[in-house]
C-alpha cells in the first residue's frame, strides 16, 4: 500500500462547524499530504483558497445527510458547490426512492447531476449508505451508478448507525465496473481500520480521524 494519506479525504461535516476549524482542517492536508479536504457547502470557497498551490482537492456535500432533497435541490446545491470551486461533490441518493422501489426515479436523479458535474470536469462521489441497504438493494445500486459512469460509490455518509463495512466494500469491488472507485466511509478511525478497507478494494477514505490514522501512537 502507497502512503496511506493519499487515500484520505479529510472531513468534517458536523452542523457547528467553524472557521477555525475548517482553517485547521486545511492546514493537517497540507501538512499531510490528504486526497482531499471534504467540508459542508458554505466552507467551499474559503477552502478552496486555502489549499490554493497545493494538490489537496476540495470536496463538498449535496443532498446531505439524508438525501432527500428534490432533483432540482441538488442540482443548486451541485452549480453553487461548483461556482464556489468544488474539485469533488459526494452526493447523497434519494433512499426514499430506493426504499420504496423507484429505481426510476433514481436513474433520473443521477441522470439529471452526473453531466452537470462531468461538464464542468469535476469528479461525483454516490453516496448510497450501505448500512440501511439489503445486500440485493446494494448490488443493484453497483449496477445503476455502475452503468452511469460514476466517479466514485461511496458506503456512507457517516450519520446511519452503520457506518463502512468490510461485506460493503467487497460487494462493491465484485459488482461495480472497474472505472467506479469505492469510497468507504463512516466509523473509520483507525490505521488498521482504514486499512482493511483499502485491502477490501477502497481507493478513498473519508474520516475525520486522518491525522489519527497516518500519526498512529
Amino acid at each position: 500500500m502507497h502512503n496511506i494519506a493519499s487515500y484520505i479525504d479529510h472531513t468534517a461535516l458536523k452542523p457547528t462547524l467553524t472557521l477555525a476549524d475548517a482553517d485547521r482542517l486545511c492546514a493537517e492536508a497540507r501538512t499531510f499530504g490528504f486526497a482531499a479536504v471534504c467540508i459542508p457547502p458554505p466552507f467551499v470557497r474559503r477552502t478552496r483558497s486555502l489549499l490554493e498551490g497545493s494538490l489537496v482537492k476540495t470536496a463538498t456535500v449535496i443532498g446531505f445527510p439524508f438525501g432527500y432533497s428534490a432533483i432540482e435541490a441538488k442540482v443548486s446545491e451541485v452549480l453553487l458547490a461548483i461556482v464556489d470551486g468544488a474539485d469533488e461533490l459526494d452526493m447523497v441518493i434519494n433512499l426514499v426512492a430506493l426504499k420504496n422501489n423507484d429505481w426510476e426515479y433514481l436513474a433520473g436523479e443521477i441522470g439529471t447531476i452526473l453531466p452537470l458535474v462531468h461538464g464542468k470536469g469535476k469528479v461525483l462521489k454516490v453516496i448510497v449508505e450501505s448500512g440501511v441497504l439489503t445486500r440485493d438493494e446494494l448490488i443493484r445500486c453497483c449496477e445503476l451508478y455502475g452503468a452511469a459512469g460514476i466517479d466514485y460509490l461511496k458506503t456512507s455518509t457517516g450519520y446511519a448507525e452503520t457506518g463502512a463495512t468490510v461485506e460493503a466494500v467487497e460487494i462493491m469491488q465484485k459488482h461495480l465496473p472497474s472505472s467506479v472507485h469505492i469510497k468507504a466511509s463512516g466509523g473509520i478511525r483507525t490505521f488498521a481500520q482504514a486499512k482493511t478497507m483499502i485491502d477490501a478494494g477502497a481507493t478513498r477514505i473519508g474520516t475525520s480521524a486522518g491525522v489519527a490514522i497516518v500519526q498512529p501512537s
